[in-house]
């Protein structure tokens, strides 16, 4: 193969290969969902409930309910285990499994006064996933890093005794890591890499209407955001390929690209047969259709190895989550609770990534807390399961590797919440 054949076939694959690593930080199987122990102990439905500081992220017109000073704070422990078959019968699994990601939430409700104020600070995207490189789909994705922090003040205003409605700011900050094989199927000779960081504002909304004792409803809006990630791309190849590629140290170029990030909408209903049990319904939508075909601008272009920008065709989809949570309050203030939830995949198999590997994922917790004068502890245990998705026609890389295959999904989670109350 000349020279020129391999910049034919580099040029198109880097767009295909980028574009598919840099789904890492947007697909479902980045968004993190879980931010408190008692929502996920009721599979995350919590909308139409929003009784504690967590409904700053769940839905914020719920904290009109709460008086005084409530500080609230968690962490949600992940162990994650997705797995891929690849057409020639080799297994492999992700070697990056534990992440944590705490939540804190603070809420003042002063007596005899229509406003309560809170602020939240949770991790709505985000995790990692690292691959071996004997997967063969080497280049088309090794390993992604994506950290994502937001800051809300939100303000809730109790129009009515039952019925309130709340509006915040989000201010987001992203650090993305990429990285992939550059023309070596096999072998870590060669490496390419984007890094940048960005950050943005956006806003919330959350309504909360109990007609009844029995039932309540809760709506929440999360507006969508744009990151202008600024950062630099970086590649080599330590080793020559005689008469197709040659060898070559670490190049720098400064990068840059936008990544939209959804909305989210979520209705809700609550129902209360007797002060004891509450069930409650959520779904959530997602709007991933928002994220098309992107572009990274390098400040040079590299020949005949690599263009100036690079297309990233990424056409992902919208997609849903269906939310099912029950509490039964027991005596002396403890409370047990269990949950359901099923969470469509993103990504379409033409534009597939393993760094991803999303697939429709289900999710089962369970959990107990206790309520005292001041101090309150939840805990909740989650199982997923994504029972398996095979891909097939995926786009190739430079080198003709493909991300085709089988993958299934497994995690366990652990969540731990406590507050403070004064």
């Amino acid at each position: 193969m000349t020279r020129s054949q391999i910049s034919r076939w580099i040029l198109p694959g880097c767009a295909t290969v980028l574009g598919a690593a840099g789904a890492t930080a947007l697909a479902n199987g980045s968004r993190v969902a879980s931010h408190d122990a008692f929502a996920s102990a009721r599979g995350e439905a919590f909308a139409a409930t929003a009784d504690n500081p967590s409904a700053i992220y769940y839905n914020p017109a719920g904290i009109a309910q709460l008086e005084g000073h409530q500080l609230r704070a968690g962490v949600y422990g992940l162990y994650l285990r997705p797995t891929f078959d690849s057409p020639s019968g080799s297994s492999h699994a992700s070697d990056r499994n534990y992440q944590a990601v705490p939540h804190f939430y603070y809420t003042y409700g002063p007596k005899e006064f229509p406003l309560n104020f809170g602020l939240g600070v949770y991790s709505p995207f985000g995790l990692s996933s690292r691959w071996p490189d004997d997967t063969g789909f080497r280049t088309v994705g090794t390993e992604a890093q994506m950290r994502y922090f937001t800051v809300s003040p939100v303000v809730a205003w109790k129009v009515r005794p039952n019925f309130s409605v709340a509006a915040g700011v989000t201010v987001n900050a992203c650090d993305l890591d990429l990285q992939r094989g550059l023309v070596w199927p096999m072998q870590p000779y060669d490496n390419f890499r984007f890094q940048g960081d960005a950050w943005d504002v956006g806003y919330t909304l959350g309504v909360l209407w109990k007609p009844s004792e029995q039932l309540s409803f809760g709506v929440n809006f999360r507006s969508p955001t744009t990151m202008d990630l600024e950062g630099e791309t970086t590649f080599r190849n330590d080793v020559e390929i005689p008469g197709m590629f040659p060898a070559f140290p670490t190049q720098y170029r400064e990068a840059s690209t936008e990544f939209p990030f959804p909305l989210s909408f979520v209705v809700g209903v609550s129902y209360r047969p007797t002060p004891r049990w509450n069930f409650e319904f959520n779904a959530e939508l997602n709007d991933w259709d928002r994220l098309g075909t992107e572009t990274v601008h390098q400040s040079a272009p590299f020949p005949p190895i690599l263009p100036q920008d690079i297309s990233l065709p990424l056409e992902w989809e919208s997609s849903w989550y269906y939310e099912f949570g029950v509490t039964r309050y027991l005596g002396q203030n403890w409370s047990v609770s269990a949950g359901y939830i099923f969470n469509e995949s993103s990504v379409p198999d033409a534009y597939y990534t393993p760094l991803v590997a999303d697939v429709d994922r289900h999710f089962i917790s369970v959990g107990g807390g206790y309520q005292g004068k001041h101090v309150r502890v939840d805990l909740a245990y989650q199982f997923g399961y994504g029972p398996g998705h095979t891909v097939r026609g995926s786009a190739p890389s430079a080198v003709g590797q493909t991300a085709d295959g089988h993958y299934e999904f497994l995690s366990h989670a652990v969540l731990l919440t406590g507050q403070w109350s004064f």
